[in-house]
């Protein structure tokens, strides 16, 4: 089936049914907000209604995006659903608690750009050539002839802004550039965006990242790099999870390095791996070996383990797929 005739498939889905539960996965991105409460937006101006649920709450960098006030935690809602989109989520588990609210008898909407997304909806749209959820959101916006305005722009353009990195990945084509340019037209402010987005940071941040470069390590042919944050080192600096984002571009962006790696500990004696890779390594290959996923050149994994043993596996296993 095409993408027009997913995107199709999924226009009806959405204009013959009403009560949504909106849902995106567990610790939200800016492309998975984006994207969500870009849906939001359109099933509104169709005239229906929705919850938006997440199991976290909004980082404070994407709280001033139009409608993120309205998310609410899994044991808010005393109610299941039985219509459901899922925004930018490869598999049912990712949406974590929120899952339960949906009904036993549900149908549900499944729209992604991941690779590796199992096809989990009853109806699904995955554009693995997408550089975003949001770009697929926005093709259904035009198949639903609903007008994009400010409020909806400002949502998709977060969401292309950050999974292509500031419009600097690889992901970054023309057809991403005609859509940004498309969403500035109808009002959005890019240098607000941006700033809020990528560029301003907290003191426990800044902190935190002192101190994580200062673990920066990589294998003798300096084209692997890794950082590593023990629990103890964000509760010692006061930052939260959030404020790891993006920190394991740092070792990726090490000249010579292929493959960066972030290994966070987590309660529970687990451990979350962050990959980047700059140009050929199919790090979201790597990821789900580890039961993990993601994009090619972007990905990760959780894992129950300890530190040391999850870094010798993944950065020998990144080793044997540089050596083939």
């Amino acid at each position: 089936m095409s993408i027009e005739e997913m995107l199709e498939d999924a226009a009806e889905y959405i204009r013959s049914h009403d009560d949504f539960l909106i849902l995106t996965h567990v610790s939200p991105d800016g492309d998975a907000l984006g994207s969500s409460l870009a849906a939001a937006h359109i099933v509104e101006k169709l005239g229906k209604s929705f919850t938006l649920v997440n199991d976290d709450p909004i980082p404070e960098k994407f709280r001033f995006l139009p409608y993120a006030d309205r998310f609410r935690l899994p044991g808010e809602v005393e109610r299941s659903f039985v219509h459901v989109l899922s925004f930018d989520c490869a598999d049912r588990n990712r949406l974590g608690e929120s899952g339960a609210l949906i009904a036993a008898e549900a149908t549900l909407l499944n729209v992604d750009h991941h690779a590796t997304n199992d096809r989990f909806g009853t109806c699904n749209v995955v554009d693995i050539e997408a550089a975003a959820t949001a770009q697929v959101v926005y093709y259904l916006a035009h198949a639903l002839q609903v007008e994009i305005d400010e409020a909806m722009a400002t949502c998709l353009y977060t969401g292309l802004l950050t999974d292509t990195g500031g419009f600097r990945y690889n992901n970054t084509t023309s057809e991403v550039h005609r859509l940004a340019t498309d969403l500035l037209s109808r009002g959005v402010e890019p240098y607000r965006v941006a700033d809020r987005v990528l560029e301003t940071i907290t003191w426990p941040r800044l902190q935190l990242t002192r101190e994580v470069l200062s673990t920066i390590e990589r294998d003798p042919t300096g084209r692997i790099a890794w950082l590593t944050v023990p629990y103890e080192m964000l509760k010692r600096t006061g930052a939260i999870e959030e404020d790891v984002e993006g920190l394991v571009n740092y070792a990726r962006n090490v000249e010579g390095v292929e493959v960066g790696i972030l290994f966070r500990e987590i309660p529970g004696g687990k451990v979350k791996v962050s990959f980047r890779s700059k140009y050929y390594v199919d790090v979201g290959r790597i990821a789900l070996e580890f039961g993990g996923g993601g994009h090619p050149r972007a990905s990760g994994c959780t894992v129950e383990s300890s530190l040391d043993e999850i870094k010798r596996k993944v950065i020998s296993r990144v080793k044997e797929v540089l050596s083939t």
